[in-house]
């Protein structure tokens, strides 16, 4: 597991006094005239420092549209995206390209790594289009942390599905980004491998301090959270810190029902 170090919860941790995610009045419109669809109305929410987030709601409810705007990797249609200060739109398209690679963490259901290439070059990646040399120690510690040692110079066709995402926790880490996006990374996992992928979320939080973000659909995975934000028609429908699957279920029951 991640290098020990004191545990906390989001209370006694100063530096969740600040929003390590925030969105203001953020829209986000696709089309125009009657065939527009609004996918996000108006929406605002901060997210704290070193804790861990998940954002559910019904198929339709905007939460793939919520991770486009707050990763940075699509423009809101109106309002404000801000990561640990930083307004994204101020941020050209190149600048905010490399904002991306070195300030933001990325793992989805699908993995996405480049199979021609190692577990380590995988790994390092991030690292290697920022320009920046792959220092030995932090790759030994994250490699550890999310239990890849001895499996460096493999290949993601030689891995299973639950170490396969290892590795796209371990490229999401090795930046040491701001905030760390996760598109229902358990989402092609079976249920122990999904807890597996799970703990070593949390412990990145706990552990490291990371800022974690996921949208998920699943309400046992949304219970390893601080806070679940709950979507429905674009807005932000309700909030539960603390979740148990049975709330979210119930939470996610009462938004179907009014649809």
């Amino acid at each position: 597991m991640f290098k020990a170090r004191r545990r906390h919860t989001p209370a006694d941790t100063p530096a969740t006094t600040k929003s390590a995610v925030r969105l203001t009045q953020v829209t986000k419109r696709y089309g125009d005239g009657e065939s527009a669809a609004m996918a996000l109305d108006q929406v605002s929410l901060g997210i704290p420092a070193a804790t861990f987030t998940a954002v559910m709601g019904p198929s339709g409810s905007g939460k793939s549209t919520f991770l486009q705007c707050a990763a940075g990797l699509d423009r809101p249609t109106s309002g404000v995206v801000q990561l640990n200060g930083q307004n994204l739109a101020e941020l050209g398209e190149r600048e905010l390209t490399a904002y991306r690679r070195t300030r933001i963490g990325f793992v989805f259901q699908a993995f996405n790594l480049l199979p021609s290439l190692t577990v380590e070059q995988n790994i390092t990646l991030p690292l290697r289009l920022a320009g920046a040399a792959a220092d030995s120690a932090s790759l030994d510690g994250v490699a550890a942390g999310v239990g890849l040692t001895g499996l460096l110079h493999r290949r993601p066709a030689e891995l299973s599905g639950g170490q396969q995402q290892r590795v796209a926790i371990a490229r999401a880490l090795i930046t040491r980004p701001e905030v760390v996006f996760a598109d229902e990374p358990t989402g092609a996992l079976d249920p122990d491998t999904a807890q597996d992928i799970l703990h070593l979320l949390r412990q990145a939080v706990t552990d490291l301090h990371q800022t974690v973000v996921m949208v998920t659909h699943d309400p046992v995975a949304a219970q390893h959270t601080d806070r679940v934000v709950f979507l429905e028609a674009g807005r932000v429908a309700h909030r539960v810190d603390r979740p148990s699957a049975d709330q979210v279920k119930r939470v996610m029951s009462e938004l179907r029902r009014v649809r």
